[in-house]
């Protein structure tokens, strides 16, 4: 607010400067006027002693008074017109310090207002969409957390009234219901630790290479992989980037825990290449179906395609947004091809090229 207040300050003075400058110009063209006037008094009209000064006199007061309406109403409509954009972007500021959203400010103002109004409306924008985003994940975790919350009131509840008596398998799914509530409070944690721009100075980033990053996450579902598909097809070269280890391994984890959990076709293949600056991932299999016209909701928080995917215990809705966030917190790019049932999951970062 301070700097559309000095903005406004500013353009205030070069307004009355200019309209200064046109009150001159037209005193100067009354003056002119008045010259001009009194010659033709004299020479054509023989006009001359104290009549042509009175006469005079009565002409300069009348030429006085048009010319300071007009400059008065010129700098009134001027000034108006161009601190109005100024006088609804203060009002505007107000309903956001209030935490209102205002509406959009329609300006023909060029240079520097007009480049003003441009990113106030793009401030606003932007505003309006973090609310939003924000309202969609107080209830989404309204909802993740009320299934967990609402089995271990009932469980407690019919003890407290004696309708259930406590066991080791009772107590084992309040465990559970306890630990999942626990699950999607650490995968929270961890979304907003890698959306933090100062995520660079907490994590120790160093030079990485991709096959390494891939050939651990592999051995580490290599159980489930091989029961899980047919054929496996694995090309994974060499390709160094500059980046968190292991967060570059939950990347690759969280998508092949995915894929494992959604595959039909019990075939997958992995590609790994350093194409120029890029090095891209790509992981590729028969799925349940995935609207292509959806693909990049799968990458929101807590976002399913099936609303049943939520009965499962792991199922926070949170691994490929984790991935998306890690991706981004290294310079890369994250995405998916489909056409319905054939997807590609592909993952580009930066190559590092060490000296």
């Amino acid at each position: 607010m301070r700097r559309i207040s000095s903005f406004a300050n500013l353009l205030l003075s070069k307004l009355v400067a200019v309209n200064s400058v046109v009150i001159l110009l037209v005193i100067m063209l009354a003056g002119i006027s008045v010259k001009d006037y009194a010659c033709f008094l004299v020479n054509q009209e023989q006009v001359t002693g104290a009549q042509l000064v009175d006469t005079l006199n009565s002409f300069l007061i009348k030429v006085s008074i048009i010319a300071f309406i007009t400059a008065g109403l010129v700098h009134y409509f001027s000034v108006s017109r161009i601190v109005k954009p100024v006088k609804t972007m203060s009002i505007a500021a107000n309903q956001i310090k209030e935490g209102k959203i205002p509406s959009q400010i329609d300006s023909p103002s060029t240079g520097e207002l007009g480049e003003l109004v441009t990113n106030f409306n793009a401030m606003t924008e932007t505003l309006s969409v973090i609310q939003t985003r924000r309202e969609e994940m107080l209830r989404d975790i309204a909802h993740e957390l009320r299934t967990p919350l609402t089995n271990i009131n009932g469980y407690l509840e019919a003890l407290h009234n004696g309708v259930l008596t406590g066991d080791p398998e009772l107590f084992g799914s309040l465990l559970e219901e306890s630990r999942r509530i626990t699950r999607i409070v650490d995968l929270i944690g961890e979304l907003d630790a890698w959306n933090k721009e100062v995520y660079f100075l907490e994590k120790q980033f160093e030079e990485v290479d991709i096959n390494m990053v891939l050939s651990e996450s592999i051995s580490a579902f290599q159980l489930k992989l091989n029961s899980k598909f047919d054929t496996f097809l694995q090309e994974i070269n060499s390709g160094l980037v500059f980046g968190h280890k292991d967060g570059l391994k939950q990347v690759t984890s969280n998508l092949l825990q995915n894929i494992i959990d959604y595959d039909i076709g019990r075939q997958l293949s992995i590609e790994a290449n350093t194409s120029g600056e890029i090095v891209k991932i790509t992981f590729s299999h028969k799925g349940n179906y995935i609207d292509p016209e959806k693909k990049e909701l799968i990458f929101e928080r807590f976002y399913r395609l099936e609303e049943s995917r939520s009965t499962k215990a792991d199922g926070a809705g949170l691994g490929l947004a984790i991935a998306k966030s890690i991706v981004e917190a290294h310079g890369g790019e994250i995405g998916l091809e489909t056409d319905g049932h054939h997807h590609s999951f592909w993952i580009t970062i930066p190559a590092y090229h060490s000296s």
